[in-house]
This record gives C-alpha cells, structure tokens and sequence, in this order.
C-alpha cells in the first residue's frame, strides 16, 4: 500500500515536471516566434522608411533643382534689366556729351564773333570819340562868335530862352489840366452809373407784400366751433398765449390771424395747425402746443441764418450773429421784409466792391449785417446803426465793418471804403420803385407804440394790440394786482393813450387776469 502511494507521488511529481517543461518549450517557441514576427516587421518597416526617405530626399532634390531653375531664370531677368539700364544711361550720356560739345562748338563760335565785333566796335568808338572832340572845338569857336555879335554869353541866353519856354509849358500844361479834370468828371460820373446799374440789373428783386394777416384754411366749418370752444375759452386761450387776434367770420373754411408781429402770425398758424390735426382743443393743450411752437420758431429762425449765410458764401459768423440773422426773416422795414432787404444789399455790395477793385467777401458781410440792430430782443433807445455796430464788435467782427454798420445812416464817420458801398446799395434797395410801403410801417409803430404805453405799468406781463389797434389786451400778474387794481389799471392806461397818443376813432383797453390753482393727485 505505501508502495502504491510513493509510486503515485512519483508519477505526480514526474507528470508535473513534465507538463512544467512543456509549457516552458511552449512558451520559449511562442517568444521565438513572436520575437521572429516582430523582427521582420521592423525589418519592413524600416525598409519602408528607407524607400519613403529616398522618395521624399528626391522630392527635395527636384524641388530644390527647380526653385534653383526659378532664381536662376530671376535673377538673369534682373541682370538684363539692369545691364538693359545701363545701356540706356549710356546712351543718354553719350547723346548729352554729344549735344554738349555741340553747344560748346557754337559757343566758343559765338565767343569768336563777339570778339570780332567788339574789336570793330572799339575801333568805331575811337573813331566817333575823335570826332566829338572835333565837333567840340567847333561848337566852342561858334559859340565865342555868337556872343561877340549877339553881345550875350552863353548862359545869359539859356536863362532866357529857359523862362520863356518854362511860361509857355505853365500855360499849356494849366489848360491841359482843366481839360483832363472835365474829362474826368465826366467818366468818373458814367463809370459810376454803369456800375450802379450793372450792379442793379444784376440782383434779383422783390416788391413788398408784407401785411398784418393770415389766413389759416380749414377742412370744413365743423372745426371752427372746436377752436371756439364753450363759451368761446378756446378761442380766448389762443389769443391770450399767442397775442394774436382770431377773427371767426363767415369766410368758409377759413378763419383770419390778425397781428402786427410776423413772429407770432406764424406761432399761431402753427399752434392751429397742430391743434386741428391732434383734435385734442382745449385751453391747457393749447398753451402746451403754443410753447412748443414758440420753441420750433426758434429753431427754424437758426436754420434761416445758417442757410442765408452758406447761400452768400459768408463764413466765420458768430452764432448769435446768426440768430439775429435768422430774426431778420420775420421783420419788416416799411414793409420790405428785412432779411430779403439785407440779402439785396449784401449781393449789391458784393457786386459793386468788386467793380471798384474792393474786398467783395467783406463788402457783402457789411451789407448782410448793416441793419441787425433793427432786431433787438429787448426794445432800446439806441438807434438801429449803432446798436448793430456795438453788436458786430461784441461778436468780433473786423473794423471796416463795424464801420460800415454804423456809419450807413451817418450817425458816425465813415473811415472805410466799404461804408459808402453798404451805405449807397442800402438806398438803393429801399428806394426802389415797390421795395416799401410808408403807411403799413407808420401802422405797425402805432400799434407797437400802444403796447409799449401797457408795459410802462408795474405789473403787466404781456400786451397785445389787436382789431388794428382799436382794443388792447393787458394780461397782469395775478399776484402783483388784484381785481380792484385791475380796474383802476385799465381807466389809467386808457387816460395815458388818451393823453400821450394820436390815433383814429376809439382804444378800447382789456385788463386780464387770471388765477390758478393747480394741484396733482398722485
């Protein structure tokens, strides 16, 4: 029994070294081949990199040939274009050593010549210096023989002879004079009516149409009961917030602004304008709108200024000189519309400056500003001419025309050129046949007069001349005069026009005032 178990341990052990060798001869045989396999991979894969490497060392090589072929072929292109240049420098220097001796064989042939005649010249100057002092001596001995048979010397005889020669050419020459003076008046005096007229004749003019109304047009009648409003408050809230007059009548589809004052025509236009077109009517939208359109008017009054200025070709301008040019639009000069009258004068002594040889540019800022002080924002005493010289220096304007603004109705000395220019084209364009009206420009005073008598009382905000000047309104302060003042405002400012104006029929005179309590729920 213990023999069959040690020959079965024997037989275990010998089966396992075994299978121990076996897999040791296995694993040795799979180790050779995988060593084997990947041997010959490398060996493919570096005979693979050796083929790519020649192909890609050839690819090089030929590029590199050709890129050299490239440079090559450049480079003799620049070499023949730069031997192609020297060869033309050398032929244009050979062409100038050429024309140089040229010119330097016709030189030293004209050096040879001028040589020879200076020698010919030199023998004939001896020749006539020769002669002078023979022709010398005789003149001396002839004039020795004069004088002992005239028995005068020489000068003796000039002096005489020079008196009587210097009487003569007094007398000729004063006759002379006076006739070219005659001449002269007379063409100074046509040579200044051509310019006048050329000057005339070529600007563009206009006659006068200036009035005191406008026409605002409607849709139909139905809106003119909107703009009355209940009891007529719309209708009194328009003419309270612009000082203009609305006249209500039976024009169809029409209603009439009456107003001396262009400005606020055309606010009250507007403001109507907006309100019809909005349909919202009532007093609060109204003065809403009517401020507004005061604010657009200024706007609109800067764009005027800055267009008239580019249209006359006028640079540097302040801007409030602008402004005041803008203003200009709604002006009027006895009846001539003021900006249309300063661009007249403007082109006129542009034209007529350049006639007479002046600077055209600085005569046609002179006449565009000559009456700006015609525009105030405020009334002053000073008068217009002055007022715009002082305005012309406050804004740096230049000498000659400060000058010209305040010199064009004399009330200063005139120290430029361009004053009597501005000054002659301003009567020009005022006194054309149709430029002003007298009669609308007296009417206009008068109702600007009417108002100023209104503003001369503590407490007046604003005064309107309206029905052409048979009423006026006076709109107070409501917490400067109470309701028994008020009455006693209107009996004293209607005792004043009374005293201190002349005018036609009655005035009757409106005091307004007005409180409000205004409060917001928030």
């Amino acid at each position: 029994m213990e023999a069959d178990i040690l020959i079965i341990s024997i037989t275990g052990i010998a089966s396992l070294g075994l299978g121990l060798l076996l897999s040791k001869i296995i694993q040795t045989n799979k180790a050779n081949t995988i060593i084997s396999s990947a041997e010959n991979k490398a060996k493919n894969i570096i005979q693979n990199a050796k083929h790519k490497g020649e192909r890609i060392r050839k690819d090089k090589i030929f590029q590199a040939k050709e890129r050299f072929i490239e440079l090559k072929g450049e480079h003799e292109k620049v070499i023949l274009e730069r031997e192609k240049k020297i060869l033309e420098s050398e032929n244009r220097i050979k062409e100038k050593e050429s024309y140089l001796s040229t010119e330097l064989n016709k030189t030293k042939s004209l050096a040879r010549q001028l040589e020879q005649k200076e020698n010919a010249l030199t023998k004939k100057t001896e020749k006539v210096d020769q002669k002078q002092e023979e022709l010398d001596a005789l003149h001396k001995v002839q004039v020795e023989k004069l004088e002992q048979l005239a028995q005068y010397s020489a000068e003796e005889a000039k002096a005489e002879l020079v008196n009587s020669l210097k009487e003569k050419a007094q007398a000729d020459a004063m006759a002379y004079t006076q006739e070219k003076i005659e001449e002269a008046k007379l063409s100074v005096q046509q040579e200044a009516q051509k310019i006048i007229i050329n000057t005339i004749q070529r600007i563009g003019t206009e006659e006068a149409v200036e009035n005191c109304v406008s026409v605002f047009n409607l849709e139909s009648d139905d809106v003119k009961g909107r703009i009355i409003g209940r009891e007529g408050r719309n209708i009194r809230a328009i003419e309270a917030a612009t000082g203009v007059e609305i006249i209500v009548d039976d024009t169809p589809e029409a209603i009439i602004l009456s107003c001396f004052d262009p400005v606020r025509r055309e606010i009250a236009r507007l403001s109507l304008h907006r309100l019809v077109t909005d349909g919202r009517i009532h007093p609060a939208r109204i003065e809403e709108i009517v401020k507004k359109t005061a604010k657009q008017i200024d706007n609109e009054i800067l764009d005027v200024g800055k267009r008239t200025v580019i249209d006359l070709g006028i640079h540097g301008l302040h801007p409030e000189l602008i402004k005041v040019v803008g203003r200009m639009k709604y002006r009027s000069s006895y009846g001539q519309n003021l900006l249309q009258h300063s661009r007249e004068v403007a082109k006129m002594c542009g034209v007529m400056a350049s006639e007479l040889g002046l600077n055209p540019k600085l005569a046609k800022r002179a006449g565009l500003l000559h009456d700006i002080g015609k525009v105030p924002e405020e009334e002053s005493e000073t008068p217009h001419a002055l007022l715009g010289m002082q305005w012309a220096e406050k804004y740096g304007e230049k000498e000659e025309v400060c000058n010209a603004i305040g010199a064009h109705h004399d009330e200063i000395e005139m120290t430029s050129l361009i004053s009597p220019i501005v000054q002659v084209c301003d009567a020009i364009s005022g006194a054309r046949p149709g430029a002003r009206r007298q009669v609308l420009d007296s009417y206009v005073q008068r109702l600007k007069d009417l108002e100023n008598v209104a503003y001369n009382f503590g407490g007046v905000n604003k005064a309107y001349a309206i029905q052409a000047g048979r009423e006026l309104r006076v709109i107070v302060e409501s917490e400067k005069v109470s309701d028994d003042q008020a009455a006693q405002l209107s009996f004293e400012i209607s005792q004043k026009i009374q005293t201190e104006m002349t005018y036609p029929g009655q005035v009757k005179v409106t005091v307004i005032r007005e409180t409000r309590a205004v409060n917001v729920a928030k």
